[in-house]
């Protein structure tokens, strides 16, 4: 969505509830994951053929370098993102979720399914724990993940540091798939901590100012 509104494209968001996007998903677009974009009967899903398909379609701003070298390097540090880091904010999000399911409530305060606070309340456990067993998570998962996010968070920092990515008048690819994922985590009371007052936690707020949900702390065990 933030690559579509950097481009001026006109768009209309479809949600599904989770767990129901893996079939639905696999339905439409042959794969489990969202999201997947639509043009004109073309389907493109997963964020990394979306924002290739969106620069070739709307060169400007360009999502990737023009330079090869640097291109490069935004194309490695957005793998990496959405290979690596970004199923961590899953994991550590669904973890956090089976503890606290009435947190669910908050994370779809603006979302398109409007269903009332109790009603949320009352299946968010069940959705909770399915979500989990398919993002392959648990307490386990997540402390692993909380050990390891320091490094991880540095290996971005350093990414601004040299200028891979963190230029807020011109995000790239890399920038769109590294802070969308922090922005995430800014919501997880018990993770805020090892982000706040790093360069990609300024990064993640001036470009997704506004992010849905609150995980309470001790959500997670640590």
């Amino acid at each position: 969505m933030k690559a579509l509104d950097l481009k001026g494209l006109e768009y209309t968001v479809i949600e599904w509830p989770p767990p129901l996007q893996v079939p639905i998903q696999r339905m439409i677009f042959g794969g489990r994951t969202v999201p997947g974009l639509q043009i004109d009967g073309e389907k493109i899903q997963g964020s990394r053929a979306i924002m290739r398909r969106l620069d070739e379609l709307v060169p400007e701003p360009r999502l990737y370098p023009t330079d090869p070298a640097q291109r490069a390097r935004v194309v490695d540090a957005e793998r990496w993102g959405d290979e690596i880091f970004q199923p961590i904010g899953r994991e550590l999000i669904w973890a956090a979720m089976v503890r606290s399911p009435g947190a669910m409530v908050s994370y779809g305060e603006h979302s398109k399914i409007r269903l009332p606070a109790p009603a949320v309340k009352a299946v968010a456990p069940v959705v909770a724990r399915l979500a989990s067993r398919l993002n392959r998570t648990n307490d386990d998962v997540a402390r692993r993940d909380l050990q390891a996010l320091p490094d991880q968070l540095d290996k971005i920092d350093g990414w601004i540091e040299d200028g891979t990515i963190g230029d807020p008048s011109h995000p790239n690819a890399a920038d769109l798939q590294l802070t969308s994922t922090i922005r995430l985590m800014l919501t997880l009371a018990d993770v805020r901590p090892l982000i706040e007052g790093r360069p990609c936690a300024a990064i993640a707020k001036t470009l997704f100012p506004n992010a849905d949900g609150e995980m309470p702390a001790g959500s997670l065990r640590q």
